[in-house]
């Protein structure tokens, strides 16, 4: 709607400062054209809205303007209050902070949006971590938050899971990421581009005052998103072929690729393992109801496992 576009248009320049009326299409996605027509009608309403000509010009708003929130509508405030997520903002020193935004924007709320929001906070709670993680402090996270911002190289000490276990690093950090309740850092230790450190391996840490500047064009979420793709492709380096028995197959992962059911009812299926030991574990929690035939070496590790449990619980009569 255009309502709504204009107040995009608004908060995009009162954000971001001058941006070009291809910028604005672009993130807008509509054409530079609507764009022009949209200033124009922002000029005439009033809006103090000016535009520099040349390769390095744009549109801006004059200095001091700003704009009320009445342009939310009840989603945006909804997802708005949603977003606010307590605890990492608490592990970055943020919760004060957040609780006083949060107050400054509920004020700026008409009536009918305020009453949005404060629905949201007492009907929704979000608790990202899962129920067996334990919840230990990240003693250096402030330390690192504040480099990330300021742009400021670290000394670390950091545990890493083969040896030699704990090393010395000199850290770019690029950004932070929150990942399951995880806090990781990605940042560059030299040669080789950027990687995801976990900040509670971080045993020591010195903050220096040496400055760095980040590769122009590196973006942190787009990182992220191949760091993920990487991982997953390189967690499962192998197949299994398995029978499951009927009414069980709702235990498997997603990624397990079901046949039709057999005469005996069972279906056969195939599935990605990480390896032959973690896929042994897994396959013996479903007890009798299922049967590995792929590969041999896996089949025959629950076969043994299976033989010594049998013998043991024989001995025990």
């Amino acid at each position: 709607m255009k309502s709504s576009r204009l107040v995009s248009i608004l908060l995009l320049l009162q954000t971001r400062g001058s941006r070009t009326a291809a910028q604005l299409a672009a993130e807008l996605e509509v054409s530079v054209r609507t764009v022009y027509r949209d200033v124009e009608a922002l000029q005439a309403a009033g809006v103090p809205l000016y535009g520099d000509a040349g390769h390095a010009g744009g549109y801006r708003l004059l200095d001091g303007y700003r704009t009320r929130l009445t342009g939310l509508t009840s989603q945006e405030a909804e997802a708005l209050f949603l977003a606010g997520v307590p605890g990492p903002a608490a592990d970055l020193g943020l919760g004060p902070v957040l609780a006083a935004a949060q107050l400054k924007v509920r004020a700026a709320l008409p009536a009918e949006l305020r009453t949005h929001a404060d629905r949201i906070s007492a009907r929704f709670h979000l608790d990202a971590p899962g129920w067996y993680a334990e919840e230990e402090p990240v003693v250096h996270l402030p330390a690192v938050a504040a480099a990330v911002w300021d742009r400021r190289v670290l000394h670390v000490t950091y545990r890493r899971w083969r040896a030699p276990t704990d090393v010395q690093r000199r850290l770019e950090p690029y950004g932070l990421v929150l990942k399951a309740g995880r806090w990781y850092v990605v940042a560059s230790a030299g040669s080789g581009g950027p990687r995801a450190y976990r900040v509670d391996q971080i045993l020591e840490l010195r903050a220096t005052e040496e400055e760095f500047t980040p590769p122009a064009d590196f973006d942190l979420a787009a990182y992220w998103r191949a760091y993920q793709d990487d991982f997953h492709r390189r967690l499962h380096t192998g197949e299994a072929v398995i029978r499951i028995a009927p009414g069980a197959a709702d235990r498997l992962p997603a990624t397990a690729a079901l046949g039709p059911a057999e005469p005996d009812g069972w279906t056969r299926a195939t599935l990605p393992i990480e390896s032959i030991g973690r896929a042994h574990d897994d396959f013996l929690r479903l007890g009798a109801d299922v049967e590995v035939l792929e590969p041999v070496e896996l089949r025959e590790r629950i076969a043994a496992t299976a033989a010594a449990l049998a013998q043991m619980y024989a001995d025990g009569n």
